[in-house]
C-alpha cells in the first residue's frame, strides 16, 4: 500500500526509536539507566487506585462513557482549577477532559487548522507541536527562545511581522525541555498579544506544581478570553502518565469546536479512570509537597553529576527536568552518545526539541536516588 502523503513530512518520535536501541541494549546485557524521559516512577496517590478498583464492579463501569467526562470529573477539574490558580470555571461548557493531553493537541489543531495555516511553535519545545503541525499539512513557523531572556519569547519582535496567515501558537510554561517560569504579567501580555493579531494562544500547562511555588494558568480570572486556552495534565503532578487524563480549558465556543472533534475520534474515557482522576483532582497542596521534597534530593544529584560531566544547569528550574549547557567544543548528540555507549546512561539531546536546544542535554528526575547514585558512581570512574 502507498501511504498518505502527509506521513512524508514526519518522523518517528525519537523517543519512540530510541528507547527500542535502549531495550536492545539491555537485552545485549547492557545495565542501560534511563535518564532520558519523562515517566513518573513513583506510585500514585493510594486513594486514586482505590477509587479505580472501587470503580470497577459500578453499574455500567463498563460501557461507553460521555464524550465530555462524567459530571463528576469535571466537576472535579473545575474545582482544581479554582484551589490552585484561583480561577472559576463552569463545568459545562468551559473545561474538557481528555485522554491525556498529547490527544489534545491533535484535536485542537484539528478543529482550528486548515491546509496552509500557520502555526507559531516554540524553540525548543515540545516536538509534537511540530509533528502535528505538519500532519495538518499546516506551516511551521518557529520563534526562538534564548537563555538571556529566561526561555520566553519576544513578543514585540514577533508582532512586528507578518503574522496575518498565523492561526495558532503554542506555548508551555513553565517551560519543558528548559524549565523556565513565565511572571503573571508575561500572561496577560500573551493574551493581548492573542486579541490584537487574532491568533488562538494554547498554554500547554503540565508541569505547574513540581518544584514550583506559584502555580499559574494563563487564562484570564476575570474573563475567558476567545483566543487563549490552556492544556493540563495528571500525568506528571499525579503519577498517573498512564493512565492518560488531560484537560483542555477555554471559552465555550473554543471548547464546543474541539469536542467537535473529540467526539468523533473516541467513545469515551474508562470509568473507573475517571473515578480515579476524581480522587487524584481532591487533593490538598500537601501532595504536591511531598513528591517536590522527593525531586528536591534527586534534583541535588543531578546537580552533582552535572558537575562531574563540566555541564551547567540553572538552579532555579522548575518541572520534571534538569536543563544543562554542555562544556565547550562538545555537541549534545556527542555527549548523549558518550554516555550511553560508555557509561551506559540514557538523556535526552537538546537538538530533539529544536535548533535552540543545541549544545544542551535533558536530564530526567524520573530515577529513583539509588539509580542516580549508580549512574553517578559510573561517570565518576
Amino acid at each position: 500500500m502507498i501511504t498518505a502523503k502527509r506521513l512524508d513530512s514526519v518522523k518517528e518520535y525519537y523517543f519512540s526509536k530510541k528507547l527500542r536501541e535502549v531495550a536492545a541494549l539491555r537485552e545485549q546485557g547492557k545495565p542501560i539507566i534511563n535518564l532520558g524521559i519523562g515517566s513518573p516512577d513513583l506510585a500514585p496517590p493510594p486513594q486514586v487506585t482505590e477509587a479505580l478498583n472501587s470503580a470497577l464492579t459500578a453499574k455500567a463501569a463498563h460501557q461507553y462513557q460521555p464524550y465530555k467526562g462524567i459530571n463528576e470529573l469535571r466537576n472535579a477539574m473545575v474545582g482544581f482549577y479554582e484551589q490552585f490558580y484561583g480561577l472559576s470555571l463552569d463545568a459545562n461548557s468551559q473545561i474538557l477532559p481528555l485522554m491525556g493531553s498529547k490527544e489534545g493537541i491533535m484535536h485542537i489543531s484539528m478543529a482550528f487548522l486548515n491546509p496552509g495555516d500557520e502555526v507559531l511553535l516554540p524553540n525548543p519545545g515540545y516536538p509534537t507541536y511540530s509533528s502535528v503541525t505538519r500532519l495538518l499539512e499546516a506551516k511551521e513557523r518557529s520563534y526562538d527562545l534564548r537563555a538571556e531572556n529566561n526561555w520566553l519569547p519576544d513578543l514585540d519582535k514577533l508582532g512586528n511581522e507578518d503574522l496575518s496567515k498565523v492561526k495558532i501558537m503554542w506555548v508551555n510554561y513553565p517551560h519543558m525541555p528548559t524549565g523556565s517560569v513565565a511572571p503573571e504579567s508575561f500572561f496577560r501580555e500573551l493574551t493581548d498579544f492573542a486579541e490584537k493579531h487574532k491568533i488562538l494562544v494554547v498554554n500547554d500547562n503540565p508541569y505547574s506544581f513540581i518544584q514550583n511555588e506559584e502555580p499559574r494558568s494563563i487564562l484570564d480570572k476575570n474573563k475567558l478570553s476567545d483566543y487563549v486556552m490552556e492544556l493540563n495534565s495528571l500525568s506528571k503532578s499525579f503519577n498517573m502518565a498512564g493512565w492518560r487524563v488531560g484537560m483542555l480549558a477555554g471559552s465555550e465556543i473554543n471548547i464546543n469546536s474541539v469536542l467537535k472533534v473529540k467526539s468523533n475520534m473516541d467513545s469515551g474515557m474508562f470509568y473507573p479512570v475517571q473515578a480515579g482522576a476524581v480522587e487524584a483532582l481532591k487533593l490538598s497542596q500537601s501532595w504536591f509537597d511531598e513528591q517536590n521534597k522527593i525531586y528536591a534530593e534527586r534534583k541535588k544529584m543531578i546537580m552533582e553529576l552535572l558537575s562531574e560531566l563540566g555541564a551547567v544547569a540553572e538552579e532555579d528550574q522548575v518541572g520534571l527536568f534538569v536543563w544543562a549547557k554542555v562544556p565547550e567544543n562538545t555537541s549534545s548528540g556527542d555527549l548523549v552518545d558518550n554516555l550511553l555507549y560508555e557509561q551506559d546512561i540514557f538523556i535526552a539531546p537538546g537538538f530533539i526539541f529544536g535548533s535552540q536546544g543545541e549544545g544542551y542535554v535533558r536530564f530526567s528526575l524520573c530515577a529513583s536516588e539509588e539509580v542516580i547514585a549508580e549512574a553517578l558512581k559510573r561517570i565518576k570512574k
